[in-house]
């Protein structure tokens, strides 16, 4: 009995030794540096497993064996799932590294910047020509897709914010468009709920239009403020818009870079010179410092302003300054004139 309990107590101190051993071996092995020569990125699918993942590196070189890779995932398991994206490797990582990097959902974050004063028709374009980004717009009614996010309105043109928006391999445009269209309805409110007292918009929505022709009126932001206030007071007074901005927006396609006396006469639902008040929509997508101005315009006399070419503007209060003005900026242009920056 002795020998019995003798020779089980070995047996048990050799099984301890060795699992001891192969802990050590383990270890020593996973904080090697992986077989990597420059910045690699591993994307790993939706639904991937360990098993998965780890044959995969081994195929590819980065470790020599998946095995032992797959062991020291289950002896440190954490969250127990591989998060889908894109991983980034670095020369000088262990195989550690990674899998804490795997446990942790360290994913690559790209991004993608919608400007400021761009159309829907911009946006779009942008979107689908960003990489890592899923594509699913096409397959979508934007309206639909609109009224799912509790939106009143179904004419896509104003509604989405222009920022720089985060992503990860595996998300969808549509993904980014709603977190845009949210943002703007968070600006909006914001600055409609502190807004100038006696302003002539019924809505946030005419607020919005009023926003998106201030962005592409003006030529130096200094003056958003100002020109808002110009349009404010045409309002007020019932005059009529005249902006070119709305004109071009209305012209769609049409429009060949040069806006002629036979555009200003046509009539559109946007031509301002030819309609009573607000265009029907917003004709880009404004940013905060243009949403602001909309909502808290300079006060001014001034009901007039032209461009002087350098992309800031003359404002005048009559007519006979302002024609005045016309002549003589627009009559006698020079070869680098402007009316907007570069």
């Amino acid at each position: 009995m002795k020998r019995y309990l003798l020779l089980l107590g070995v047996l048990v101190l050799g099984a301890s030794a060795l699992l001891l051993a192969g802990r050590v071996y383990l270890e020593v092995w996973s904080s090697r540096p992986l077989s990597v020569q420059a910045t690699e990125v591993i994307s790993v699918p939706s639904g991937s497993s360990l098993y998965r993942i780890s044959n995969q590196l081994e195929a590819s070189g980065m470790i020599d064996s998946a095995r032992l890779f797959r062991l020291y995932g289950r002896l440190h398991a954490g969250k127990g799932h591989i998060k889908a994206g894109d991983y980034e490797v670095v020369p000088g990582m262990s195989a550690a590294d990674l899998y804490q990097k795997f446990d942790s959902g360290a994913v690559l974050q790209y991004s993608v910047t919608l400007v400021d004063g761009q159309t829907f028709a911009s946006f779009r374009a942008t979107l689908a020509n960003t990489p890592k980004l899923v594509q699913l717009l096409d397959q979508q009614d934007i309206g639909d897709l609109l009224k799912s996010w509790g939106s009143e309105q179904f004419h896509p043109e104003g509604l989405f914010f222009p920022d720089t928006y985060t992503y990860q391999s595996g998300d969808s445009d549509i993904s980014i468009l709603q977190r845009a269209y949210l943002r703007m309805q968070q600006q909006l409110m914001s600055a409609w709920e502190t807004r100038s007292a006696g302003l002539p918009f019924r809505s946030p929505y005419e607020a919005l239009i009023m926003a998106s022709i201030v962005e592409k009126e003006t030529g130096v932001p200094e003056e958003r403020g100002q020109i808002a206030g110009v349009f404010v007071n045409r309002l007020r007074l019932n005059m009529r818009l005249q902006t070119d901005p709305t004109v071009i927006y209305g012209l769609g396609e049409r429009f060949k870079g040069n806006i002629k006396k036979s555009h200003l006469n046509e009539y559109t639902p946007y031509n301002t010179y030819r309609i009573d008040g607000l265009p029907p929509t917003p004709i880009a997508n404004p940013g905060k410092a243009a949403i602001d101005a909309a909502l808290h315009p300079a006060p001014t006399d001034a009901l007039f302003f032209v461009a002087k070419g350098d992309g800031s503007h003359q404002f005048s209060v009559t007519l006979a300054d302002h024609e005045a003005a016309v002549k003589k900026y627009q009559h006698k242009r020079r070869a680098d004139y402007r009316s907007s920056p570069q």
